[in-house]
């Protein structure tokens, strides 16, 4: 008295996860994890920073997608590890670059994922990445996205505070893409909003995400905070930024992001 329905796509699906995370559990303990750079440029073409961003790359295969492993890092706890690793490998290369009077002056934008972020001992992790590298706390920056926030505003509010004690700096990720709320932007103790590259894409073409920038602009302006636009990949992106007092940008315009390896290129 039981009809069954099998389905092979949905059988394969659940394999494939089975493999990758079983592969990313290995994935750091083996040393797969990269850091690639992407300059962030200033309104005259100035290198001011970079984003830090994660890549896998398995021996003998392809690069695997950030869309891709860090969903399933997110949902199997092994973003905390990892996540771990990226900040202290960004806040390791900051040191370096205090080396090289080219890099000295640089920032360093590291993404904070929502389970990292709320983590009990999150801020003491944060600091004893900062006293093991001894870099400048200043040169910092977390970025976080809306949904870190949404959680309770108020507990983020006063980690925030823990932190900018110590000499971090935030940026609002992906703004505009969320739940945007003036009522707890203006409590968050920000530095700069990054205005997501779903707006900029169409800015020189299209009136809605044209206004949407220059609303985005002037509300920044008001409340104090730097803005930083990415995702510009061409000329008429950028004029467009520019002539709306958008004074720092990160884009395929003037670098993807590159191995450390290849940042001396970039410095000549």
């Amino acid at each position: 008295n039981l009809v069954r329905f099998f389905n092979p796509a949905m059988q394969a699906a659940i394999d494939s996860r089975i493999v990758m995370e079983a592969a990313l559990r290995q994935a750091l303990d083996k040393g797969e994890f990269r850091l690639y750079y992407q300059p962030q440029i200033d309104q005259h073409g100035g290198l001011i920073g970079a984003e830090a961003l994660l890549r896998w790359l398995p021996p003998g295969q392809d690069m695997v997608s950030p869309d891709t492993f860090i969903p399933l890092a997110e949902d199997t706890g092994l973003i905390l590890a990892i996540g771990q690793w990226v900040l202290d490998t960004a806040c390791a290369q900051l040191k370096a670059w205090e080396k090289d009077p080219r890099t000295q002056s640089l920032q360093m934008s590291v993404n904070v994922s929502a389970r990292q972020f709320h983590q009990q001992d999150f801020v003491e992790s944060v600091q004893h990445s900062l006293v093991s590298s001894g870099i400048n706390p200043a040169r910092l920056k977390l970025e976080l996205t809306e949904s870190v926030v949404l959680d309770n505003v108020d507990a983020v509010v006063g980690r925030m505070q823990q932190l900018n004690a110590l000499g971090i700096r935030f940026c609002l990720d992906d703004f505009g893409t969320g739940y945007s709320s003036l009522s707890y932007l203006k409590r968050l103790p920000l530095d700069q909003v990054k205005i997501d590259q779903s707006f900029v894409r169409d800015v020189p073409d299209d009136p809605n995400d044209a206004a949407i920038v220059r609303a985005i602009m002037a509300m920044s302006r008001s409340l104090g905070l730097q803005v930083i636009a990415e995702g510009v990949e061409t000329q008429a992106q950028r004029d467009f930024l520019l002539q709306n007092e958008c004074m720092a940008y990160q884009g395929f315009l003037f670098c993807e992001p590159i191995p450390i390896e290849e940042w001396e290129r970039l410095l000549q």
